[in-house]
């Protein structure tokens, strides 16, 4: 009998880690798939693909405003209820994104998609970590990472091959028949784990947070086209306000939303403001790449996912040597160099012409993605690797919501400055992209400066990079 409640026991355990490996394999293909998608959509929505920004920004913002929340609400809610809850907002939000007729309805589709994809991840590891001992965690975390991968890889060609064989709007269509499942099976194999007292949670620190984070990325995405100059810098001047009133709350508050005594932490503080400048620039490569070779060098939007496979092979390829590399130079000479390097390629993209070698733009694309893989790897592991115990849950967390108003911040910059040369250039594309691509380079590389603060002797990288966003 008893080998019998060990064998339901275990079943049990890997149905729950397929069910989270699934659910952030949606979160991650979702954040990666509509890149490719963006100028059909564009053309069906009576919108300028170099405009569609916003469709992007929509998803990452609201992913990063509400993880600080994720693990307050699995605690208190219990993990199956917000398990299913952030499957029935994700796939309720597809459907959504699948019958907008408008730009504006596709956002606001894209913001109810965000608020399943934030849960997704947080508490669906919440719930591997209660339910698995502690010395096969690591192990279970492994196999759920897995599909954090695979997404990336697949996302451009997969959206690519739908809008070129079917229609856009299959690219969210396909997460119903997914996402009904997941419900089902989280229904009957998600454990229900919550905290006995979950403590009392931050909610002014929250708002302030989220005023913060949004403030600054609404100006810098549109302020300037819907508000108006004086619009963007208001939205701009009250989210550094809020940011400021955050910070100092919490060094006064007994139990902030991030406690400003993780900043003592050298490496956390240098590597989280890296982190977020160096990926304004990362963030914004998955959009424009696609983008410019659809709209500037007529490539199919199959042919332009084809084109991001090197990217993603490349990238995962270097993450076997990753480490061997960290542990010989050290953090600060990898990441200083590589971070130069990384700008330079993407002032590369400028470059692009239509009559430019095929081979020769598959190694610039296999490049940047070896060398940006790098960085990932190092940036992340230098960010987290000296918290210990009491700290690295809320690291952790800050961690993942920078990640992601990075991303967010990235693609609005992007944006905006794309329309800034597209306006200047008139309807001339190619100059107006490679302009781009030498602004975002450029701010790139400013960001080495931040990644010279690292202590020369740190050089220690953990076995098992920590990407909480799904991102490398």
């Amino acid at each position: 009998m008893p080998d019998a409640s060990a064998a339901a026991t275990d079943a049990r355990q890997r149905v729950l880690l397929w069910l989270v490996a699934i659910g952030f394999f949606m979160q991650t293909l979702d954040a990666t798939i509509i890149n490719t998608a963006l100028p059909s959509m564009a053309r069906a929505l009576g919108e300028s693909p170099l405009r569609m920004q916003s469709v992007v920004v929509s998803y990452s913002l609201t992913m990063a405003i509400l993880i600080p929340a994720s693990g307050w609400l699995a605690d208190r809610f219990g993990t199956r209820r917000m398990f299913m809850l952030a499957i029935g907002l994700f796939t309720l939000g597809s459907l959504a994104c699948a019958a907008s007729r408008h730009l504006d309805e596709l956002v606001a589709a894209r913001i109810l998609q965000g608020l399943g994809g934030a849960l997704l991840l947080p508490v669906g590891r919440l719930s591997v970590l209660r339910t698995f001992p502690r010395a096969q965690f690591l192990q279970a975390m492994s196999f759920v990472a897995i599909p954090g991968l695979i997404g990336p890889l697949l996302g451009p060609t997969l959206g690519g091959w739908l809008v070129e064989y079917a229609s856009w709007h299959w690219v969210f269509l396909i997460n119903l028949p997914v996402g009904l499942i997941g419900l089902l099976a989280t229904q009957r194999f998600m454990p229900d784990v919550r905290a006995d007292a979950p403590g009392r949670f931050d909610l002014l620190g929250y708002v302030l947070l989220a005023i913060g984070m949004a403030g600054l990325s609404m100006a810098i995405e549109g302020g300037g086209e819907r508000l108006g100059h004086a619009g963007a810098l208001v939205l701009a001047i009250f989210g550094f306000a809020a940011i400021v009133a955050y910070w100092l709350h919490a060094a006064r508050h007994p139990a902030p939303l991030f406690s400003t005594h993780l900043f003592r932490v050298r490496t956390l503080s240098v590597g989280l403001l890296g982190n977020l400048f160096c990926r304004l620039g990362s963030g914004a490569m998955p959009f424009l790449i696609p983008l410019s070779l659809q709209v500037s060098l007529d490539y199919s939007p199959m042919q332009a996912g084809l084109m991001m496979l090197p990217t993603a092979l490349a990238g995962m390829g270097m993450k076997r040597i990753a480490a061997q590399l960290i542990l010989r130079w050290g953090y600060r000479r990898i990441l200083v160099g590589n971070t130069c390097i990384i700008g330079l390629l993407m002032i590369s993209f400028a470059l692009a012409s239509p009559g430019e070698p095929v081979w020769l733009r598959l190694v610039q694309f296999a490049l940047f993605g070896a060398f940006n893989s790098l960085q990932f790897t190092a940036m992340n592991t230098l960010t987290l690797k000296d918290l210990d115990g009491a700290s690295a849950s809320s690291g952790n967390s800050l961690f993942s919501m920078v990640q992601m108003l990075a991303m967010s911040m990235g693609v609005a910059m992007a944006g905006a400055v794309l329309s800034g040369f597209s306006n200047a250039f008139g309807a001339h594309a190619l100059p107006a992209f490679q302009a781009t691509f030498v602004t975002v380079g450029l701010v790139t590389i400013a960001s080495a400066f931040i990644f010279w603060q690292v202590p020369p002797e740190a050089r220690s990288p953990q076995l098992e990079e920590p990407d909480v966003a799904g991102r490398h």
